[in-house]
Parts: structure tokens; C-alpha cells; sequence
């Protein structure tokens, strides 16, 4: 039978069966998605996809300890299966031990759904959304904007199986909207975007008018300097930061000294009060509207995971708890190296800050200050601090006395997550939000606007 058409769980087993290691694990990731793009009020393309990936890690027992070797190949054929399996037995037995060598994991109950057909997703996906999206191309033109952008939606079923015998199954979704306006003369742009599990839940004729009203607002121009301004901080933004933030976080780097939470001669800043509001960031798989995989589905080591690691259940875990530094993250060998707790990567991210307002009541309290849209182009500077830097992008506004007033020039900012953690002075309403900057690697995050009293905007940008 030809291997596109063998079920997941079957390339699985086969795989497993042909391995001759002291130990395997083998990951399926069935890939489908479906996507519209648009431009100038129009629909330009669509399209499905379809793809397979099979991941084979290999470890080999040694006198000097457990090595492992790990090939991953797309578009896996019957003939192509056992010279996989093999190139990472080779790999397993060219490579020294592995320093993150741990026992595979064993134990845990099999997904019910294992022997399942993959989930697919398809063009039906958007039955309600399109004509939604005709709908706003027409309020567009009658508005005198144009509309682009691009709405996709992912399905990812992924299979886990070990010699130890484990047989995970998980199904992740991944949707995106991102809708930019412009006026007629391209001089004028703003950009609003939604993160979704099955594009039920967005509206595009809602986030027109939203970008009606933005694009009304940069009518008047106004022209600052660099310097630091009450500045706040839409979810999206916020998201941007501490998603970097988190991947910045491996408990590891912070005991040898090499990151923003190493603690200044010697250990880590756990337990330290990182923020007086009382914000809680925390992951959790089980996040309604927010859910993710939850055991560990790593196709590769590295300070924040292991391959060794694969199948481990992932608990809901608060890394930050009442503004406290609570958790960094360990693998099994990472945690035993660093004596801290086990706290497997994340598949989600949620900032709760304890307040109820919106984004608009925020700006509505606002005496003078700056709206931003969203960040792009962020860039690390200093590991030691965090400090980033990137740009404003498709709309930085003045308010002033409650009201927005106009559109200002774009900046280079140069600020770190952790210090804008303990300089926030108010955090609004938490929201699901779609980070723009890195929306292609992560989207299940929801986070609250964020109050600044004086955010860095360090130089102007010529940028739109």
C-alpha cells in the first residue's frame, strides 16, 4: 500500500518494529491547511495542502553512556521507511553519549484515539468566514479603504510511539486572520489580527470597522522625537514580548549566569518579585480556547527539551505567580542538573493581571500618552538584561485627555520584558490575541494591555 495512504499510527508501529536501537521513538505529524489571500478588496488565491512528517530518534546504550541519533524526512515513502529508521541508528552510533540521556518514558495511558485517521482541515473551514469577507471588501469600498491580507488555518495530528511502549495522539489547530487597511494613497495603514481554533469565532466586518476607525484617527499627523512616553501596550505587543521572554527562559542558562534571570553571583532570581502588580503568566494545555498538546512532542534537544523527554505529561504551571518569579523551564536532565523542579516547555501562554478594563477605557483614562498597534522586526540585544529591540508598525497613536488625537511617526524601541514587567503601573483585561511578530511559531496566547509609564522610544523610524 502506498504510504500516503497508510494510516498514521500503522507508519508508527512499522517504524518501531523495524528498529533495531536499545531504545526508539518515533513521531508522525500529519500536516493539512487551507488559506485565502486577498488584496485591494479582492480575493487573489486559495488553496489546500497536504503533508507528512516522520521523525525517528534512535538511542543506542554504550559503555560510556546513551547516545542518540535523530533523522527527520517529509513526504515518507514505504521504500523510503527502514533507510530512515537505519540513518538514525547510524547517527545514534557515529554521536558521543548524549548529555541530556535520560530513560525513555513509559507508563503513561495510550491516546484512545491512537489508531484514529488524522484530522483534516480543508476549505470548509471558511464557510461562514468568506462570505463575512465579501461583506467587508464591500463596506471597504464604500469607505474609500482597501483591504489585505491573509486568513489560514492549520491541522496538525501528531502520533508519538516508543519502544517503551507509549502511544500518544494529539490534534492542534492553528488559526490566523491578519487584516491590513490602507487609504487609496497607501499613505495611511493599520492593522488588526485574530488568532483562532476554527475561524468561528472571528468576524472580519468587525475588525474593518475597527481599522476604519484607526485609519480616521491617523488623518491628522503629528511629529515627536525619541524619548520615553506613557505608552500603552495592546495584548498583541505584549504577547510579542513575553513569549520572547519565555523562550528566554530555560532554567539552565539562568544557573550558569547567561540570562536576564540569573541572579548576580551565582543561582537564579526564583522567588523574586518581578512586577508590584499582581500578575500571574502562566500555561496551561487545558486553556479553553487555548489548548495544546499535553505531553511533551520534542523532535529535537536543546536547553528547553529533549528528545529523551518525549511523551511526558505537561502540567498547567504558573511561571509567574502574584509578580513572583515562580518556574523556569527544566527538562528531566536540566531539572536534576539544576536541583529546580521538572517544567516541560510550553504550549500556551496567559498573562493575568487582575484588571477589567478594556483597551479603550485604558485610553479613555489616559491624560497624554501613546497607543501602539503592534511591534515587528524584534531583535535581541543583551542576554544579560533581555533587552529587545524592534519597531512600532501600521499605526502609533497620541491620546490626549482621553481621546485619540492623531497619528504620530513610528520608533526603534529598546526595552526589556522583564523591566517593563516591573514598571507597569496597570494591566488591563485579558483576551485571547494573535502576537504578530511571532505568530508563524506561536498563537495560543492571551494577555492583557499593559500600562507603561515610560516605555523607551528610543529613536524614530521612518518606517509605516
Amino acid at each position: 500500500m502506498p504510504m500516503n495512504h497508510t494510516k498514521p499510527h500503522e507508519i508508527v508501529e512499522r517504524a518501531l518494529e523495524l528498529s533495531t536501537a536499545d531504545g526508539c521513538v518515533v513521531i508522525a505529524d500529519e500536516e493539512s491547511s487551507a488559506n485565502l489571500r486577498w488584496a485591494g478588496n479582492a480575493l487573489t488565491t486559495n488553496g489546500v495542502t497536504r503533508g507528512r512528517t516522520l521523525t525517528v530518534i534512535a538511542t543506542v546504550d554504550g559503555a560510556e553512556g546513551t547516545a542518540s541519533g535523530v533523522v527527520s524526512r517529509s513526504a515518507v515513502t514505504a521504500e523510503d521507511l527502514e533507510p530512515l529508521v537505519r540513518a538514525a541508528e547510524a547517527a545514534a552510533r557515529g554521536a558521543g553519549p548524549a548529555e541530556d540521556a535520560q530513560p525513555l518514558v513509559s507508563g503513561t495511558p495510550a491516546s484512545p484515539d491512537f489508531a484514529d485517521a488524522p484530522a483534516e482541515t480543508s476549505s470548509a473551514v471558511f464557510a461562514d468566514f468568506a462570505p463575512a469577507l465579501g461583506e467587508a471588501f464591500a463596506r471597504a469600498r464604500a469607505g474609500g479603504r482597501e483591504l489585505y491580507g491573509f486568513a489560514n488555518h492549520e491541522l496538525v495530528s501528531t502520533y508519538v510511539g516508543t519502544s517503551t511502549g507509549l502511544r500518544l495522539r494529539h490534534d492542534q489547530p492553528k488559526g490566523t486572520l491578519e487584516l491590513n487597511a490602507k487609504s487609496p494613497d497607501m499613505q495611511r495603514s493599520a492593522w488588526a489580527g485574530r488568532a483562532t481554533r476554527d475561524f468561528k469565532d472571528v468576524d472580519p466586518t468587525v475588525l474593518d470597522a475597527e481599522l476604519a476607525v484607526r485609519l480616521g484617527w491617523a488623518e491628522r499627523r503629528v511629529e515627536l522625537p525619541a524619548g520615553r512616553y506613557e505608552t500603552l501596550l495592546p495584548p498583541t505587543a505584549v504577547a510579542d514580548l513575553l513569549i520572547y521572554q519565555m523562550w528566554s527562559a530555560a532554567a539552565r542558562d539562568a544557573v550558569e549566569g547567561r540570562t536576564v534571570f540569573s541572579k548576580p553571583g551565582g543561582g537564579t532570581r526564583l522567588g523574586e518579585k518581578l512586577s508590584r502588580l499582581p500578575l500571574t503568566l502562566r500555561s496551561d494545555p487545558n486553556a479553553p480556547g487555548l489548548e495544546s498538546a499535553p505531553f511533551v512532542v520534542a523532535h529535537s534537544s536543546g536547553d528547553d527539551a529533549s528528545v529523551f523527554d518525549n511523551g511526558l505529561p505537561v502540567p498547567a504551571t504558573e511561571w509567574i505567580r502574584d509578580g513572583e518569579l515562580a518556574r523556569l523551564t527544566t527538562t528531566r536532565h536540566t531539572a536534576g542538573l539544576t536541583g529546580l523542579p521538572l517544567s516541560p516547555a510550553f504550549g500556551n501562554l496567559i498573562l493575568d493581571g487582575g484588571g477589567d478594563r478594556s483597551l479603550e477605557e485604558m485610553v479613555a483614562a489616559t491624560e497624554r500618552g501613546l497607543l501602539l498597534t503592534c511591534l515587528w522586526y524584534i531583535r535581541e540585544v543583551d542576554p544579560a538584561t533581555l533587552l529587545l529591540t524592534g519597531l512600532t508598525r501600521d499605526g502609533v497613536y497620541l491620546v490626549e485627555n482621553g481621546q485619540v488625537t492623531g497619528q504620530v511617526n513610528n520608533f526603534r524601541f529598546n526595552e526589556s520584558p522583564v523591566d517593563l514587567l516591573s514598571r507597569a503601573t496597570e494591566a488591563g483585561r485579558t483576551e485571547k490575541t494573535l502576537p504578530r511578530e511571532w505568530g508563524d511559531w506561536f498563537t495560543r496566547a492571551a494577555m492583557p494591555a499593559l500600562r507603561i509609564p515610560d516605555f523607551n522610544m528610543s529613536s524614530v523610524s521612518k518606517g509605516v
